[in-house]
């Protein structure tokens, strides 16, 4: 693939697409305190409306491929990226709780309808699955890296508000280049509706469809660990190593840049070596790494610590392909919706419950249980690839 083909332009424009719909999400974390005053609501009011944002999102991976599947995967794109530019302003100018909760949910719906058609589009239009998969998805930890520490700036200088308008900022100009660049793209199903295609038994057929049903259960896991990493990692550098909160926010940033770097090389490296060989190697690193985050407060502990962390949480660019190699070309969009609803949904409770043992036991407590969770993961890539010298895993040609 040459990148300035019309096949590198289209992966262009889908994983800034994909930046920008994080890039929305991620603009509220920062100011947080400030929208609670505004407000006068409790940080768990706040909790609230991310968490509904979130579970939004989620919800919608499975609709989003039945869309696509009807429409197109181009018309969806175009609408979740304008839809979160809408819905992104809507919660900047909110004048209420009531609608700013309203628009989070809102915007973690319209954001949720992108990376299921995306990943459809990518694998019809590109012929390494794999590696187009791995820079798409880079676009979330590059937005974790740098618009966490925009919005915070913004919102010192300029108030809450205009920090979360950076999510409009960047999703507008992104669905003007995608609509521009992307040619339309003919509907698998343009003569079924969304509503015939809700039937119980083919979906759950496809889900228990062994090869399937197995790397879900790993990417619920995965879901699981990267949720309380990404939501609890400044807070145990704080409380459980001491650190001040702006050297927590260096290694937050460095943990994004690190999935950022690590995700397009592992989704090349899968295609070549196999799936279950390049997931076991990220995994069996990032085992290590939380180990040693236990261990050690020292700053050059933390510091492979947290490389070892954002390595093991690339680990969607190895397994994700996997579902696609499993899907006939009819089924991706809708199938592949219909798996990350699930087990992003399931994978969502690590902040929770990684927060309850945290509370009951401790830090150290906490991570270990992300710890065994990894092991855990490895030993079943193990035990499907050693015996079958890698066979197991065929990469479609």
């Amino acid at each position: 693939m040459k990148l300035w083909s019309y096949q590198g332009a289209v992966l262009g424009v889908c994983t800034l697409a994909f930046f920008a719909t994080m890039a929305a999400r991620l603009a509220i974390s920062p100011v947080v305190p400030a929208i609670g005053t505004e407000f006068s609501v409790s940080n768990g009011a706040i909790g609230l409306a991310l968490s509904g944002m979130w579970l939004a999102y989620a919800t919608a991976q499975f609709p989003s491929g039945l869309l696509a599947d009807r429409y197109g995967e181009r018309r969806i794109i175009l609408v979740a990226v304008m839809g979160t530019a809408v819905a992104s302003s809507l919660v900047a100018v909110a004048p209420t709780y009531a609608v700013f909760l309203a628009g989070a949910v809102a915007l973690g719906g319209v954001a949720g309808l992108h990376y299921s058609v995306a990943t459809s589009l990518l694998t019809r239009t590109l012929p390494n699955t794999g590696s187009a998969i791995g820079i798409h998805t880079a676009g979330a930890p590059l937005a974790g890296l740098l618009i966490p520490l925009g919005a915070g700036a913004v919102g010192t200088w300029m108030g809450w508000r205009w920090a979360v308008a950076l999510g409009m900022a960047v999703a507008l100009p992104s669905a003007v280049l995608f609509h521009a660049v992307v040619h339309p793209t003919e509907p698998a199903r343009p003569d079924e509706s969304v509503w015939s295609r809700l039937r119980f038994r083919p979906l759950f057929r496809l889900l228990a469809r062994p090869p399937i049903a197995v790397t879900m259960g790993l990417s619920t896991c995965g879901a699981f660990v990267w949720q309380a990493t990404a939501s609890f990692l400044p807070t145990v550098l704080i409380e459980y190593h001491g650190y001040s909160e702006p050297m927590a926010g260096v290694f937050f940033s460095g943990y994004f840049a690190i999935q950022g770097l690590v995700q397009p090389a592992l989704g090349t490296f899968s295609d070549r070596v196999g799936r279950d060989p390049a997931a076991a190697l990220v995994l069996g690193i990032g085992i290590g790494g939380y180990l040693l985050l236990i261990s050690s407060s020292a700053i050059w502990a933390v510091t492979i610590a947290t490389v070892c962390a954002g390595i093991a949480m690339s680990w969607g660019a190895a397994l994700l392909p996997k579902f696609m190699d499993h899907l006939a070309p009819d089924e991706r969009s809708v199938g592949f919706g219909l798996i990350r609803s699930v087990y992003m949904m399931l994978g969502a409770s690590g902040s929770v419950v990684t927060g309850l043992v945290a509370d009951a036991s401790g830090w150290g407590a906490a991570l270990l249980c992300l710890t065994a969770l990894q092991t855990g993961m490895l030993g079943v890539l193990l035990y499907s690839f050693i015996p079958s010298r890698g066979r197991s895993d065929p990469i479609p040609s």
